[in-house]
């Protein structure tokens, strides 16, 4: 592809072949979103909303982008997995430690200075809502074209973190399957109150 640029100024570029593979990094891994818990400017994404966005990366043999601090000049890794299970949208990835800030990555996660997840992305479909119990508006979202997922100090969802093995934070144990299910039971609840 060819893009011109003002004065003259070209470049040229291209994606590069799915035949590059990158097998070194410091594995990380957490949840970016949950579902149905409000974020502090209010938004509420619901089950669901990343299907469409995650199939058509998939089928465009593209994928999520890591970045520092939602910067699109400062990617530090790559998410190797990006699903959503019953719980919200669990990455998994690795920190590339040749690039200099993802050895400061590391470094500020090993030191527990760094444990936040947090979504680029553009909203597809929303609606507002108004929670019954404290009047506080919030939109639900249930479509979003996802971009990236970025390691962050401070996430607008402070529940979106990375998992430590150190914590023994498995999100496939029986003790995050109940919560998860007891979540969704919760917001189930809340939403046919609504209506």
């Amino acid at each position: 592809m060819r893009k011109e640029f003002a004065g003259g100024l070209e470049h040229k570029f291209m994606r590069i072949g799915e035949d590059i593979k990158v097998t070194d990094g410091v594995k990380i891994e957490g949840y970016a979103s949950l579902f149905g818990l409000a974020d502090q400017g209010g938004d509420i994404v619901q089950i669901g909303a990343y299907k469409k966005s995650l199939n058509d990366l998939k089928a465009k043999g593209r994928s999520v982008k890591m970045l520092w601090q939602h910067d699109p000049a400062q990617p530090i890794g790559i998410w190797d997995e990006v699903r959503e299970d019953a719980r919200g949208l669990y990455v998994k990835g690795r920190l590339l430690t040749d690039v200099e800030k993802g050895r400061e990555a590391v470094a500020l996660i090993e030191a527990g200075a760094i444990d936040g997840l947090s979504i680029g992305y553009r909203t597809v479909r929303a609606q507002k809502h108004r929670d019954q119990k404290d009047g506080k508006a919030a939109r639900l979202l249930s479509e979003l074209e996802l971009w990236e997922v970025s390691l962050v100090t401070f996430p607008m969802l402070p529940q979106a973190r990375l998992i430590t093995e150190e914590k023994g934070d498995d999100p496939c144990s029986d003790e995050h399957l109940m919560r998860d299910l007891a979540d969704a039971f919760t917001s189930a609840r809340k939403l046919l109150a609504r209506d």
